[in-house]
């Protein structure tokens, strides 16, 4: 994995503030431990969202007024820039996941897109239908609770279904992929049809109840 871009107090205008993707920085330093551990996960965090989001570093020995600027106290400190400005902060030893929880608000999202929460919201609320889009085989191993299962390369010639449903459907397969590029073709023919970001495996990543039939 590649090391983090470092930001100085003559980068820190050009490089954060100017950005126009949302930006994770650490504030950090050599001599401390738990920087070290949630190095990984910060860089594993970069890969992951490349192109939607800049995950960055600080060394507060080398850029005191930066950190004093923005109030750093301890290390490592998390801040999020969105559109210039800081939007949330916390301090310690985060996973990745909460790292992840910090930036969602402000990354970028494809039309349509729904993550785990919101649809286990929404399903509670009986305000969506989940529609699994795998095959047959895989959906009848395992779903999300109440599924409906309508194979991916039929959606397209079965929308009069789709919308006869009880509530609103949302498409999943099992990453995500699969279901963004289907909404994003339905969008441009002017058939709107909102999806799991991330699909089963996110769903399961937080921990959310699956139906696993007998």
């Amino acid at each position: 994995m590649a090391a983090l871009e470092i930001v100085t107090e003559h980068t820190f205008e050009q490089t954060v503030l100017m950005s126009e993707l949302p930006v994770l920085l650490e504030f950090g330093a050599e001599w401390c431990g738990p920087c070290k551990q949630v190095a990984p996960e910060l860089e594993a965090l970069a890969g992951e969202l490349a192109g939607k989001a800049k995950i960055m570093t600080v060394d507060i020995d080398r850029s005191p007024v930066l950190a004093q600027q923005l109030g750093v106290q301890s290390v490592p400190t998390f801040v999020v820039f969105h559109q210039g400005r800081p939007v949330t902060g916390k301090v310690g030893a985060l996973r990745r996941k909460q790292l992840r929880e910090m930036l969602e608000p402000v990354l970028p999202r494809a039309a349509g897109a729904i993550n785990a929460s919101e649809l286990a919201q929404l399903l509670g609320a009986r305000r969506a239908t989940a529609v699994d889009t795998r095959e047959r085989a895989a959906y009848e191993r395992a779903h999300l609770p109440g599924a409906t299962h309508l194979p991916l390369e039929e959606i397209e010639s079965r929308l009069a279904e789709l919308h006869m449903l009880p509530s609103e459907p949302i498409l999943y397969c099992r990453g995500g992929d699969k279901t963004k590029e289907l909404a994003e073709r339905l969008a441009n023919a002017g058939v709107p049809v909102a999806f799991l970001e991330g699909g089963l495996l996110a769903w399961e990543a937080e921990g959310l109840p699956i139906e696993r039939p007998d």
